[in-house]
């Protein structure tokens, strides 16, 4: 079948085709609330949605793209807004294995507050209630999932629930379910709501956000920030957008910025006092900050971890979020504005008093370098056969401007959230809050479907590869010669191991990891690729690394990099003291003694991640003297 290059690259979309049927009716709408992409698989469940998109797609009004399983539908929807492709991500699944398949994408939106719209097919009316083939209740299976859930029963439905479900998933941020029996989506479509008792007239126009907060608060404020003497702020993803504005308010504050990872994009990591991701992952100079300040300013996020947060009692803190119920969340707030994050803080910088002392943020730029000697230390320490770390840490010479990253669960998180830096007209993004598997591919489809100009890369770990990336490279085999720009590089992390999981075993069980739960076979991932007509390298030497992210970026299609690393490279969190680290490498070579786990390798890479590269930071800070 010949496919149309997508309407997205240019902007431009068609109009839609008037309605013939309620499948048609039912884009028709959407297509007013700015929703013209859908990801999704076909089934007869949900056929008369599916003909509607496909009338409309071949009129260059709409665009489908067609996965290889439902759940990578729906991550491919979120990951859609995510990336800035559409107000509204939207996925369409059929009627049963379909509904409950996209589950697991749609919890992704609905944690990491991403407005997304499902569009799910339905046994036949005249079955429901007779346990026909594929008949589920969907209404209750997607009653936690979503805001808003609709199972159309009659073709004058339908202007109202579209509107609905659109306006609840855009007011909310959260996930809404229409749900239309086989049988109806086909019928014909009635275009004009009756005027009549028992029926609406809706509205199809998107709601403002709220601006900045009133006066008054703004002032309380401003009150707490300029009492401080060491502030810290940390953003989120709701900060996106207002990059300037965060700049100013922490260049008057003299504060420093730790990031939440979804939020990594927000500001440059390079700034001396940014001070990079928070949290598990997160890096040294980010936990100093949060346990040195006296006040602390967040803005657009919800980071859970409530041990990275400064200790109760020590600092004084106000939030900004859109959502008012997030305020005072995590931790204890004395002024909660509820606004636009760009709004918020332009109105408060004038209330601000700026800082002449630079001691703090010269603080801050001290645990900076000590955390980028330790982070080149690590990256420096022998592995066999590839470090992992090094691997990931060897795209930042190769990535371009204007680079879209995705990011699957697991180590290719951690060494993301430490060892890539990015820069303005970047953004990385992942399964933030969900921490889900499987989301790099379906992330990166749709980075490169809303944005076929631009280079995506994609992290990802051989467990999530095997999961669902093995079968979604099937699709970018499908869909690349559309892409105004071929480039999409997949990084394997080739451990043959679930070793994120192998080493919260280690630390937070104490047991020794066993092999039928953890270990996984050795997949020849850049010859999967090589056949389905993309490129691909193995890389086995660490001297390969360069020459490997090269002949990604360089490729004429999409390349995969199958990097074969070692499972026994630990993730040290950024609070673990030496001594502490040291205490579980003994720990885990008692337990390596008594549970015949491989011993050697364990402890040397052990102390290679951990005691050299903190005794590589005190030289650094020491001028080299290493009797220090």
């Amino acid at each position: 079948m010949t496919q149309t290059r997508p309407q997205q690259s240019t902007g431009q979309w068609a109009d839609v085709p008037e309605p013939k049927t309620v499948g048609d009716h039912v884009v028709e709408r959407l297509a007013r609330w700015g929703v013209r992409r859908y990801y999704g698989y076909p089934g007869d469940g949900v056929g008369g949605v599916m003909a509607g998109i496909s009338r409309a797609r071949r009129a260059g009004a709409a665009q489908l793209v067609q996965v290889r399983h439902e759940e990578t539908a729906a991550f491919a929807a979120v990951a859609d807004v995510k990336y800035g492709g559409s107000p509204i991500g939207a996925c369409v699944v059929t009627s049963g294995p379909g509904a409950i398949h996209a589950l697991n994408g749609l919890y992704d939106a609905k944690l990491d507050r991403v407005p997304v719209v499902a569009l799910v097919g339905q046994s036949a009316t005249p079955a429901l209630g007779t346990s026909f083939y594929q008949e589920v209740d969907a209404s209750a299976l997607y009653e936690d999932v979503a805001d808003y859930v609709i199972q159309l029963s009659s073709a004058d439905q339908v202007i109202h629930a579209v509107d609905q479900a659109c306006r609840t998933a855009l007011a909310h941020r959260t996930v809404c379910a229409v749900i239309v029996p086989s049988d109806l989506g086909s019928e014909d479509a009635v275009l004009e709501t009756p005027v009549a008792h028992g029926y609406s007239h809706t509205s199809s126009v998107p709601s403002t956000d709220p601006g900045a907060p009133p006066a008054a608060a703004l002032r309380e404020a401003a009150a707490v920030l300029n009492a401080g003497e060491r502030v810290a702020v940390l953003a989120g993803v709701g900060a996106a957008g207002a990059t300037a504005e965060l700049t100013a308010v922490a260049d008057a504050l003299g504060a420093g910025v730790a990031k939440a990872l979804l939020g990594k994009h927000v500001l440059d990591d390079r700034l001396p006092w940014v001070t990079g991701a928070i949290g598990l992952l997160g890096t040294r100079a980010s936990y100093e900050l949060m346990q040195h300040c006296d006040t602390l300013l967040v803005v657009g996020s919800s980071m859970p971890y409530g041990e990275y947060y400064p200790p109760p009692g020590q600092a004084r803190s106000v939030q900004v979020d859109l959502d008012g119920a997030r305020c005072g969340l995590r931790t204890p707030t004395e002024v909660n504005l509820v606004g636009d994050a760009a709004e918020t803080l332009a109105a408060l910088l004038p209330l601000l008093h700026p800082r002449g002392d630079t001691a703090w943020r010269e603080r801050i730029a001290t645990w900076k370098e000590d955390d980028d000697a330790v982070r080149e230390a690590r990256c420096a320490a022998t592995a066999d056969p590839v470090n992992p770390e090094a691997v990931v840490r060897g795209l930042q010479a190769h990535l371009p401007d204007d680079a879209l990253l995705a990011v699957d669960c697991g180590t290719a998180t951690a060494w993301y959230a430490r060892d890539v830096d990015l820069r303005p007209g970047q953004l990385g993004s992942l399964s933030g809050l969900l921490l889900s598997m499987g989301g790099a591919l379906p992330y990166a489809l749709a980075a490169k479907t809303a944005h076929p100009h631009r280079p995506v890369i994609a992290l990802v770990g051989d467990g999530a590869m095997q999961m669902n990336g093995v079968n979604e490279l099937i699709t970018v085999a499908k869909e690349w010669k559309t892409w105004e720009d071929p480039r999409l590089a997949v990084l394997v992390l080739n451990n043959r191991d679930l070793s994120f999981e192998t080493w919260e075993v280690r630390a937070e069980l104490g047991e020794v990891p066993d092999p039928a739960s953890q270990s996984l076979p050795d997949v020849p991932y850049a010859q999967w690729a090589q056949l389905l007509g993309l490129a691909g390298t193995r890389v086995e030497r660490p001297e390969d690394v360069d020459a490997a992210w090269a002949a990604a970026m360089a490729a004429d299609r999409p390349f995969v990099i199958d990097a074969v690393v070692d499972p026994a490279t630990p993730i040290i969190p950024p609070h673990v003291s030496t001594e502490q680290a040291l205490q579980t490498v003994k720990s885990g070579l008692r337990s390596a003694l008594h549970g015949g786990e491989e011993v050697p390798g364990l402890v040397r890479q052990g102390l290679r991640q951990v005691v050299a590269p903190v005794l590589s930071a005190v030289r650094h800070r020491t001028g080299g003297r290493s009797e220090d």
